[in-house]
């Protein structure tokens, strides 16, 4: 700042030398040279007693036109004021600078850069002091700190780019939503974050708009340096000097990615519950045709002797039952329960229902693990249900791992108020594009006929009218992992 309001006043040692540095011959002449300029002037004797300012000093500290050299020069600062070091001052170091703030009568104090000059006078000397009101200077330095600090503390990611687009500055939360550190990002052009999912002619849209120096405000989706999506409520407002010049741009993230989650979820769930009532409504209309298809089917392998017809009589009746389990399912669905919730040893049941998988021919080269991590408290829960939901995860996998040596493992935490249970195999995974879809009724991966892609919408409505959650984790070639939540103390759940 003093290199940019400094006074310097070389000419008053050129005055003072033109008058060969004394105050006496020279005073009237000196009153003139002092009304002539714009800034604070004043004249101080060695014990720094005020012996003559001009017209602007009078307005500011309101010193009477008359002076008799008895007020000092210090009684006019605040009493916070920073005193300037008129003692350090000798022939060697005749002048300093410093900042001061001089009192107003009414009027809020006022701060000044002063210089302090000390001019010899025959034997003597006196001092010089020059004050320039810096108030505006100090306030628009208030005013940047604050703002500076509004940037830098707040919880919205905030980036700042100069007229190029390069990154300038970044705050923490920046940092923190991001994953990249300051290092990392200064100097870098934004797209370090880009998700790659927009072309080259919405960012000519956008950089056409700020350029322009107009706000562009919308929705976009980036991507943190772990690679996870960041959905951001972006706003770009232009940096624009006096001039009317864009000189940068600042651009204020509003991190949406939990509110899209939840609201996929929510669509998800909507999405689930209609699926039910039409599953009901296709039960009860394929259901009765289906029944008496299996009657007449039974009724002529009774009554017909030919083995061939006998032969795919049976046939047809297997799929009768097939399709008979796949309307229960649906239906077990769609409705609630009639089953009585009691307390439940979770543990138990799932120990119960692996020793059930572990039978099938498909689970020979299958290693199980059980841990339980903590005391699991018994639940309420139905127990063929919950039953039902660990065998459909298990089942699926040791499909997972195609008959090859590998192995399950099975996990149980309490955390707070959840109990979690985690499965966890060892198999082919699933890709990523299927697993928004897991949990879909008739969705499945497998081959024709080797499942009805209803175990797991099944297991996900289980779960979910016991108050329940539950989620899965998978990678190609790594394995799959599924996660059941289950609340400790239900008040209520949507069984009878």
């Amino acid at each position: 700042m003093q290199a940019e309001t400094s006074l310097e006043p070389h000419f008053i040692s050129w005055y003072f030398s033109m008058m060969n540095g004394s105050f006496t011959s020279s005073i009237d002449p000196l009153h003139g040279f002092l009304e002539i300029i714009p800034d604070m002037c004043f004249v101080m004797s060695a014990d720094m007693k005020i012996e003559e300012c001009n017209q602007r000093a009078r307005a500011v500290t309101g010193l009477p036109m008359q002076l008799d050299g008895s007020i000092p020069f210090t009684s006019l600062l605040t009493p916070d004021s920073p005193r300037p070091p008129f003692e350090a001052l000798d022939a060697s170091n005749h002048s300093c600078e410093t900042e001061v703030r001089f009192r107003q009568d009414g009027r809020r104090a006022m701060d000044a850069l002063v210089y302090v000059h000390r001019v010899r006078d025959g034997s003597t000397f006196r001092y010089m002091v020059f004050g320039r009101d810096i108030s505006g200077t100090k306030q628009r330095e208030l005013d940047l700190l604050r703002f500076a600090n509004v940037v830098h503390y707040t919880v919205n990611p905030i980036q700042i780019t100069d007229a190029a687009g390069r990154m300038i500055y970044v705050n923490p939360a920046f940092e923190r939503t991001t994953g990249f550190a300051k290092e990392e990002l200064i100097g870098r052009n934004p797209s370090i974050i880009s998700s790659k999912k927009y072309g080259s002619e919405f960012w000519e849209r956008v950089w056409i708009t700020i350029s322009a120096g107009k706000i562009w405000n919308g929705e976009i989706e980036n991507k943190r340096k772990d690679g996870a999506p960041l959905y951001t409520q972006l706003l770009i407002s232009p940096i624009i000097d006096i001039d009317g010049k864009v000189v940068g741009y600042l651009g204020s993230h509003r991190d949406v990615t939990e509110q899209r989650a939840l609201e996929q979820q929510l669509m998800h769930s909507q999405k689930m519950e209609s699926i039910g009532t039409l599953a009901a409504g296709i039960a009860h209309e394929v259901g009765n045709p289906l029944a008496s298809i299996s009657s007449i089917v039974q009724v002529l392998q009774r009554t017909i002797s030919d083995e061939f017809a006998r032969d795919k009589l049976g046939l047809v009746q297997s799929q009768v039952h097939r399709i008979t389990k796949i309307i229960r399912d649906l239906v077990d669905f769609s409705r609630p329960s009639n089953y009585q919730v009691q307390p439940t040893d979770l543990v138990k049941v799932l120990t119960d229902a692996v020793e059930i998988v572990k039978m099938g021919k498909k689970a020979k080269e299958v290693t199980f693990y059980t841990h339980v991590r903590q005391q699991i408290p018994l639940l309420s829960l139905v127990p063929d249900q919950i039953a039902q939901v660990f065998i459909n995860i298990l089942l699926n996998a040791v499909d997972a791992l195609q008959g090859k040596r590998g192995t399950i493992t099975t996990t149980f935490e309490r955390e707070e108020d959840v109990v979690r249970v985690t499965i966890e195999d060892t198999g082919t995974g699933i890709a990523a594009d299927h697993l928004p879809k897991i949990f879909e009724p008739f969705f499945t991966t497998k081959r024709v006929g080797e499942g009805t892609g209803l175990g797991l919408w099944v297991s996900y409505g289980i779960v979910k009218s016991f108050r329940g959650d539950i989620s899965v984790w998978s990678e190609r070639g790594k394995g799959t992992s599924f996660c059941v939540s289950l609340p400790l103390n239900p008040k209520d759940y949507a069984h009878g």
